[in-house]
């Protein structure tokens, strides 16, 4: 698919607002069909992910694909996809436009606005959807959360409120990835995205983000080992299997269902540097994964690395026992993951103790934790950063 409009249309962010065009060049990036949107952004599987259709955001004109990316961004921002549980998505879906398009400029004539449905500008999304929601609505979270097919049309926030079609400007279907990324380690992924746009554009926070970026990137009070469990467990879905024990709900009885088939199968690298030669912080890891690793059925490699690979240590399950080993030297984090992509089979994910600095590879495939030391340095726009303090 040609990629000649997005990509001009991040060199122009990068020129004139470089917050939004470094945000949007550490998403991951999918280019496909998408239905009757040009784009949107979700987190699955705790990567942050820009998914565009470039026939349609070629269509747009160069302020409304400005408008567009900045849109997505700020959704990420508000971690609006992960604050939806339990909700009615339709009218959840129209209250975090509202949140948020007003502090827009050049949007679309048919954008959503507050002042369309009787409201002010400015209020948190759970606001508008307090007003938008009648008290008790008990009808399908899926819709619009009204029986009749007048209303629904209309939207929850009935007629005489908008004129509009109560139309999302992006792709809002993409959010139930989101579920697939436990709620800390996703706001850690878009904490991680949002440090290295400031390091991008040397601080520079556009006006109306102060207050959302300086909550974001405040040290996170989320224990870093819960943290730890919820990569381990989101990169440990990989693969299906089929069960006659759950019902397929397509097919009912008549056809076996799918059952997530829960494999752990993790490469640890481990900095042997004499930067990271900490007692307490190694032993402190290693104590964790250990838990981890005894918990379900897992294999892990364990490298130890600083400028090339020291020793290798492979182990599963309730066997495991992890050896400590010093290296000293410098640290070249790159053959870590050189050796990644020869496993057979492929590691789930990687995750790396180090302080961070050392030389690593432009992108990488496998989701990556970076687990820094407390003065450490997350090395690549890539990867998820999280602090081990002990």
């Amino acid at each position: 698919m040609p990629t000649g409009g997005l990509e001009n249309a991040v060199v122009r962010l990068l020129r004139e607002r470089p917050f939004y065009g470094h945000f949007i060049l550490n998403l991951r990036r999918e280019l496909r069909a998408l239905s009757g949107k040009a784009a949107g952004v979700t987190i699955r599987d705790g990567i942050p992910i820009l998914a565009v259709d470039p026939a349609r955001f070629d269509l747009l004109a160069a302020p409304g694909q400005r408008a567009l990316l900045e849109h997505m961004v700020t959704h990420l921002l508000h971690l609006h996809m992960l604050r939806r549980k339990g909700r009615n998505l339709h009218d959840w879906d129209i209250a975090c436009d509202l949140a948020i398009n007003p502090a827009i400029s050049d949007l679309p004539e048919d954008a959503l606005l507050p002042g369309a449905y009787g409201m002010e500008d400015g209020l948190a999304a759970e606001e508008y959807y307090a007003s938008l929601v009648p008290p008790f609505d008990t009808g399908n979270l899926d819709g619009s959360g009204y029986g009749d097919a007048e209303t629904a049309e209309r939207g929850a926030a009935g007629e005489g409120h908008a004129t509009t079609a109560h139309v999302t400007l992006d792709e809002h279907a993409l959010w139930s990835d989101a579920d697939s990324t436990p709620a800390a380690l996703a706001e850690e992924a878009v904490r991680a995205v949002t440090r290295e746009s400031l390091r991008g554009s040397d601080g520079d926070i556009p006006p109306g983000l102060e207050t959302v970026v300086n909550a974001l990137i405040k040290p996170s009070p989320i224990p870093w080992r819960m943290v730890l469990q919820q990569f381990v467990a989101t990169a440990g879905r990989t693969g299906r299997t089929s069960t006659w024990m759950r019902e397929h709900r397509r097919f009912q009885h008549e056809t076996p269902g799918i059952r997530k088939r829960r494999r752990l199968n993790l490469l640890v690298g481990i900095d042997v540097s004499d930067s990271t030669n900490i007692v307490e912080v190694r032993e402190a890891f290693a104590r964790e994964l250990l838990q981890i690793a005894r918990g379900r059925e897992s294999r892990i490699t364990v490298l130890y690395a600083n400028s090339r690979i020291q020793r290798i240590e492979s182990f599963s399950g309730s066997s495991c026992v992890l050896q400590r080993y010093d290296g000293g030297g410098f640290t070249d984090l790159r053959p870590v993951f050189e050796h990644a992509r020869s496993m057979r089979p492929l590691p789930s994910a990687v995750i790396y103790l180090t302080d961070g600095i050392g030389p690593v590879p432009e992108q990488m495939e496998f989701p990556t934790l970076w687990i820094l030391t407390g003065d450490g340095e997350k090395p690549a726009p890539w990867g998820v950063e999280m602090r081990l303090e002990v």
